[in-house]
């Protein structure tokens, strides 16, 4: 099969910041869009990874034309991640320190990768209201005001994150698509995408329905359906969805909305990659999600444009993660009824992370921190013969009588416990409180068959997801 024509290659560029837009669209192939066509704008192709470096750089430069923002200032600003990443990349390229408020449900990847790249993050509380000091935005407009020469970027009631879609991701996606665009789908997380694309399709005369993609816990949804907030509640998805209408938000433009569940969303997105080949980020399951609701709705050939906000790298622990959704419910399991619902990493599967008894202390810890684990079974000769948690390893480490280098080549043999307290997988949830008053892990079997363990954690997440 001979590759299509491709387009002549632009020339080398100086600056990292001239490759921010002009991102490629492509149409979905192989889900359900019912009589409809779907199209996706790749915005995981920017640079920074996502959308959000347009308006990071559109903010930035607004503040330095306004003498906002003077040579060896400090950006700082409140973000789910990714307009932290976008304000880094542009911050770094034009030599200001860049400081970021960041909720602490946000994915480790995106923290390792704003703290690589030389941003300081502070952590705060996801599970406060707008208002309270410890809620991002307060948190961040409080530091501003305390740093020299610190600069606020509010995307949130920024008019130049609105522009920059007006003047950049709107008329891209009027061009690509010729005009022909009967629904725009977008979520709501400073409001910017959905005001300045939603202003200059309105701008052109285009009839398209503009449609809200809101996760379920997010109030927004229910202002545009009902013209009260919706329900708040907690949610995974990352980026979209609030409890308090941004400045930057123009409600009134927005035709309908969907309220998707953090399941729907994560389903989807990971139906995205089997099927089309785009890993895309936990937002973007909610915008697809959404856009295919109103797809086949439809009864009638029409068109419907959203976006593939960031890239799927960023959330390679949580979505893409099957023991960590497992943790939090999202996980499409086969439920037995039994103690086996609680296990996570079932050995039938491999999921387990196990070492054998010749293995040494070096290994078993690297084993169990690249696992994120506090525990591992011992096996020899496909038979469980021990377990070594970090106390056991906390304790050889206290011993004075070999160096520490040492005491990482002994074998775990000399320092697991041979004395293994089991339960039967049909045994009843009860039956795991007297190992925990132990503090002991639970080692679930099936007759003579190792099925899993289970710690205290895994019970509580149990009886948290099942009230």
């Amino acid at each position: 099969m001979s590759l299509a024509p491709q387009p002549v290659l632009a020339g080398p560029t100086a600056s990292l910041l001239d490759l921010i837009g002009k991102t490629p669209m492509v149409e979905v192939s192989r889900m359900n869009t019912g009589k409809c066509r779907l199209f996706l704008k790749l915005e995981s192709q920017n640079p920074g990874g996502s959308i959000k470096d347009r308006i990071a750089l559109s903010m930035i430069a607004a503040a330095e034309r306004e003498g906002w923002l003077k040579p060896g200032g400090t950006i700082v600003e409140a973000t789910a991640g990714n307009t932290g990443l976008a304000l880094t990349l542009v911050g770094q390229a034009k030599g200001y320190k860049v400081l970021l408020v960041i909720p602490d449900k946000m994915s480790k990847e995106k923290i390792q990768h704003l703290r690589a790249m030389g941003a300081d993050v502070r952590l705060t509380r996801s599970d406060v209201p707008h208002g309270h000091p410890e809620y991002y935005t307060d948190m961040a407009e409080r530091l501003a005001q305390q740093i020299p020469g610190g600069y606020y970027v509010n995307q949130f009631a920024n008019d130049a994150n609105t522009l920059a879609h007006f003047e950049t991701t709107g008329p891209e996606i009027w061009d690509q698509m010729d005009g022909k665009v009967d629904a725009f789908v977008a979520g709501i997380g400073s409001g910017g995408t959905i005001t300045g694309i939603g202003q200059f399709l309105k701008s052109k005369g285009s009839k398209a329905e503009i449609i809200l993609a809101d996760p379920v816990g997010s109030t927004l949804a229910g202002i545009v359906n009902e013209g009260v907030p919706g329900p708040e509640g907690s949610y995974t998805v990352e980026g979209i969805g609030q409890n308090f209408v941004p400045e930057t938000a123009h409600m009134d433009l927005i035709d309908k909305a969907y309220s998707i569940p953090d399941a729907e969303a994560i389903a989807t997105v990971r139906e995205l990659l089997l099927k089309e080949g785009i890993l895309a980020g936990s937002s973007s399951g909610t915008l697809i999600a959404s856009a295919l609701r109103w797809c086949r709705e439809q009864t009638e050939p029409k068109t419907c444009v959203t976006f593939v906000c960031d890239t799927g790298a960023k959330y390679l622990s949580k979505v893409y993660n099957d023991a960590w959704l497992a943790d939090q419910g999202l996980g499409e399991r086969e439920l037995h009824g039994d103690l086996s619902d609680l296990i996570t990493r079932k050995y039938e599967d491999g999921a387990v992370v196990f070492a054998g008894p010749d293995d040494t202390l070096d290994t078993v810890f690297k084993r169990m921190r690249g696992a994120d684990v506090s525990q591992l079974p011992i096996f020899s000769e496909g038979r469980l013969v021990g377990i070594v948690d970090e106390s056991d390893l906390v304790h050889t480490m206290n011993t004075d009588a070999i160096t520490r280098e040492e005491r990482f080549r002994m074998p775990v043999s000399k320092v697991m416990t041979r004395e293994l307290d089991t339960v039967q997988v049909n045994e009843p949830l009860e039956a795991l409180v007297p190992l925990f008053d132990r503090d002991r892990v639970a080692i679930v079997l099936d007759g003579e068959k190792f099925v899993g363990l289970i710690t205290r954690t895994d019970l509580i997440n149990h009886l948290s997801l099942n009230r």
